[in-house]
């Protein structure tokens, strides 16, 4: 693992955003579930998505990887009925969405995981795979690895989404291929609700029927995922940290290839920039953001957890008291992203008080280099690497690599719009 230096200065550019990850793994999904020949083309290939593509074809697809158009197809090793292995490595996406899929057959499922993803909340899913006849286990006593065998038919569920969309959106991608209707209930404070909407947008885009009354969702048992493949869209989450480059360091970056007709929960960053004093320019297919006044704000982050350290960057580069609220379940992602935006915060020379519902950032004129070699979360990472454009001093982050995860071309990008952001 390495380490990276940043030298300060204003970012400016034009940039394409990279394809969603999000999108590429309710992709993969449907073209497990399609069991027929299924083309996904502008894919994002990192670290989370290969986690996918490897686990659905341990599930019995195969995932032809060519640059821009991955092949998923049924495979033989999907009729054999030994106990198969899956490894999630750290990708809760892939951890939640293949326990759903892993409880369509009666075969044992060993789904495994690597770094916190043991951690992870995955309980109240496994309870919702039981009331549909799932058999699932802890082999462990508790956290991974779980054992899933099914066959799991239609039925009702009802589901706390107090802890995490990805639970709701495990189940509407699986329902639909079951035997028998269903009928899906969440409780509880609903969190992360624009990957819900992404979701439900993937199934309509297939043709695929739920009926939707307020938190209650009914589908058809039976159903098949129609169309022969899917065009990942372009990422908000990864073009979240241009746009911010760009307030952060007083410039101007122009990120194109994000359309609006695509929910995608961290679009709400450029409402959050322009309440932070940006100018921001929406585009049918992106945005263009210029640093303004920076001024305090307030910002709930509830449907856009990730968007948390980032948040916290801004708030520590702009004099004033700031304040993040909301997206608790901020503290159980790869890391307890709310200790970690905090630490962002005073080493860049914000004062940080933490509360029951989030953080206060009093923010300064004149941010200190960072030196945070320890990092490791993604997210972290690339936050950190947009305050320290606004740095006094050059500053040194680390891992250099993390950002593999979900972004694997940031470092480019980054050198792109930013002088200094090449490595050494």
């Amino acid at each position: 693992m390495t380490a990276i230096r940043i030298r300060p200065g204003p970012a400016y550019g034009t940039v394409q955003a990279p394809p969603s990850k999000s999108y590429t793994h309710r992709a993969l999904v449907v073209g497990h579930l399609a069991a027929r020949p299924f083309r996904i083309r502008h894919p994002l290939d990192c670290d989370d998505t290969q986690a996918t593509a490897a686990a659905v074809a341990r599930l019995g697809s195969s995932v032809s990887r060519a640059r821009d158009v991955w092949q998923v197809e049924p495979s033989e090793d999907g009729r054999r009925r030994s106990p198969v292995l899956v490894q999630c490595h750290e990708s809760g996406t892939t951890l939640r969405f293949v326990s759903a899929m892993a409880a369509r057959s009666d075969r044992a499922v060993v789904i495994a995981g690597a770094g916190r993803l043991s951690d992870r909340p995955i309980d109240d899913l496994l309870e919702g795979l039981r009331a549909l006849g799932a058999s699932c286990r802890h082999l462990r006593g508790s956290g991974l690895p779980i054992e899933v065998r099914g066959p799991m038919r239609g039925g009702r569920v009802v589901l706390d989404a107090s802890k995490s969309s990805q639970f709701a959106s495990a189940l509407l991608l699986t329902l639909p291929s079951l035997e028998g209707d269903s009928t899906l209930e969440l409780t509880g404070k609903l969190v992360s609700q624009p990957y819900l909407e992404a979701t439900l947008a993937v199934l309509a885009h297939h043709r695929v029927r739920v009926d939707r009354n307020g938190r209650r969702f009914d589908v058809p048992g039976g159903q098949r995922f129609r169309g022969a493949g899917y065009t990942v869209p372009g990422d908000a989450s990864s073009a979240a940290y241009l746009w911010a480059a760009a307030q952060v360091s007083g410039g101007t970056v122009r990120v194109e290839g994000v359309p609006a007709n695509w929910p995608q929960a961290d679009l709400a960053v450029l409402d959050l920039l322009e309440n932070a004093g940006a100018s921001v320019s929406r585009l049918p297919n992106g945005a263009t953001v210029s640093g303004g006044t920076p001024r305090p704000f307030g910002v709930d982050l509830t449907d856009a957890p990730d968007l948390y350290p980032l948040a916290g960057v801004l708030a520590a580069t702009t004099p004033g008291v700031s304040r993040i609220v909301g997206a608790e379940h901020a503290v159980l992602k790869e890391t307890d992203r709310k200790a970690g935006t905090a630490l962002l915060a005073r080493c860049l020379g914000a004062a940080v008080e933490g509360t029951n519902h989030g953080l206060s950032i009093r923010g300064t004129r004149r941010p200190r280099a960072l030196d945070l070699r320890q990092l490791s979360d993604h997210r972290l990472v690339m936050s950190g690497a947009v305050g320290a454009l606004a740095a006094e001093g050059d500053s040194i982050l680390g891992e250099r690599e993390a950002v593999r995860k979900s972004f694997p071309g940031f470092w480019d990008a980054f050198a792109t719009i930013a002088e200094g952001g090449h490595g050494r």
